[in-house]
């Protein structure tokens, strides 16, 4: 029996979620699988789990830094993905987490995931600036005003870290995660993983 649900923990500020991202709908035809889409604070996660982001992690191994890009780009061609290097990467990515549990609240959260997701892998905008992201939520037919207002609300910011408080409880250290039942899944690269498990329910 199929399980009919799974997990993906993302943060929108690393470039491996919006790969997931892009490539699970397919998945999801393939295994009659739905993906609950988790938001977390991978910045959180990190100081949680004592993690670095990769350039820091291979900084002073630049062949390993070199072959994660290549597998990167190989993923990317593989997909036929449109995606692009945003030039103000890394950016902080906290207010766009919290207006993910925001939209969660509001009832546009996948309006909202792929309006971020497309302005910051695919057009290169500086979503960290918040006039940026008022009119890339507005131009998607969101409501910007109400997102960012959301956004600042103590409960919605609360749930964003109790959101990375699990993440890490549950042994998460960074994205895409994904969790099929209790059985955790980390990277893009586990994807043909996460389709098999939900194969076997």
């Amino acid at each position: 029996m199929v399980s009919k649900n799974f997990e993906f923990l993302f943060d929108f500020g690393g470039p491996n979620s919006y790969l997931a991202h892009k490539v699970l709908p397919e998945l999801c035809k393939e295994t009659g699988a739905t993906a609950t889409y988790v938001p977390i604070l991978l910045g959180g996660l990190f100081k949680i789990t004592n993690n670095q982001a990769p350039m820091m992690r291979y900084a002073e191994t630049p062949a390993k830094r070199d072959y994660e890009m290549l597998e990167f780009n190989r993923f990317v061609k593989a997909h036929n993905v449109p995606f692009k290097m945003n030039p103000n990467f890394p950016i902080n990515s906290l207010h766009l987490m919290r207006g993910a549990v925001a939209a969660q609240h509001l009832g546009c959260f996948m309006p909202y995931v792929e309006a971020i997701m497309a302005a910051m892998w695919e057009e290169g905008a500086n979503m960290g600036d918040p006039a940026v992201v008022k009119n890339v939520l507005d131009v998607a037919g969101l409501d910007g005003v109400a997102l960012l207002a959301k956004a600042e609300d103590a409960e919605v910011k609360a749930e964003l870290v109790t959101n990375t408080e699990k993440a890490a409880a549950r042994g998460a250290f960074g994205v895409p995660t994904f969790f099929v039942g209790n059985e955790m899944f980390w990277g893009k690269e586990r994807l043909g993983q996460v389709a098999e498990a939900l194969r076997k329910g």
